[in-house]
């Protein structure tokens, strides 16, 4: 009997900061294994669009919720109305950020104070909510939370030390959440993207002196095109990954290698 260790038909993914970018294109590749997907976002309009575009594409069903996951009230009944609807929540994919770009000495507490909010504290409290109403009493979840390979190392190229700080951040509330929840059937693992062209890193990205210094900087020599972070979403979101948890994975080219 032929075994599809990938297969999330009948499972339920909330993926935050879902309107653009690399949430969308997470949230396709879950539903492309079957799953419900709730995406998460500020801009109701452009979540519509998405939900619209991937039920049409790969048959499945959607619930876009407009939550801002700076707001605790608002992301407790965003996870009641997806309890609601669908009576559990399996996975959850905590994209949602921001990011300051400016050397330390010019940055404002409120730069800081913000990219924490929303890059840190916006995971633990999605995350805090989702496993309380959801996956603890159903003794089973696959909580993924997006970081950064900035989150593991510094960079010369594009000062952002408040980036930097929540994302090491979230590296290492994935390894305590990991410890917390293991007992409960609960992985909790973190994606360490490199450079991938989004609507956000587009303009930087297509500079001129960005792209010689990737090449030196990238052993692959390239920046992460659509779709490559698709297999790493999959696997940590799938039953096949029962064994695997409070892992950061780098998906970078190589750049944290050396």
């Amino acid at each position: 009997m032929k075994t599809n260790y990938f297969d999330l038909k009948g499972r339920v993914a909330i993926v935050t900061g879902c309107s653009t970018g690399l949430g969308v294109q997470m949230a396709r590749a879950l539903a492309n294994q079957g799953c419900v997907i709730v995406p998460i976002a500020r801009r109701l309009e452009k979540l519509q669009e998405v939900a619209a575009a991937i039920t049409a594409e790969f048959g499945v069903e959607t619930l876009p919720i407009r939550c801002d996951i700076t707001d605790t009230a608002m992301v407790d009944a965003m996870v009641d109305e997806v309890m609601a609807r669908f009576g559990r929540i399996d996975v959850l994919v905590n994209n949602a950020g921001t990011g300051a770009v400016a050397p330390a000495e010019e940055i404002t507490d409120e730069q800081f104070a913000n990219e924490m909010n929303i890059d840190l504290f916006g995971s633990f409290r999605v995350a805090r909510a989702v496993a309380r109403k959801a996956m603890i009493p159903a003794k089973y979840g696959r909580i993924i939370n997006i970081a950064s390979m900035y989150g593991l190392v510094g960079n010369k190229i594009a000062p952002a030390s408040p980036y930097h700080a929540a994302k090491g951040g979230v590296v290492n509330l994935t390894r305590a959440l990991a410890a917390e929840w293991g007992k409960h059937g609960i992985t909790v693992n973190t994606i360490c993207p490199g450079y991938f062209v989004t609507p956000l890193t587009k303009d930087t990205l297509d500079s001129q002196w960005f792209q010689e210094y990737a090449k030196g900087a990238i052993p692959m020599e390239r920046y992460g095109v659509e779709g490559e972070l698709d297999s790493a979403a999959i696997f940590l979101a799938s039953p096949a990954s029962t064994y695997v948890t409070g892992v950061a994975l780098p998906v970078d080219g190589g750049y944290t290698c050396i």
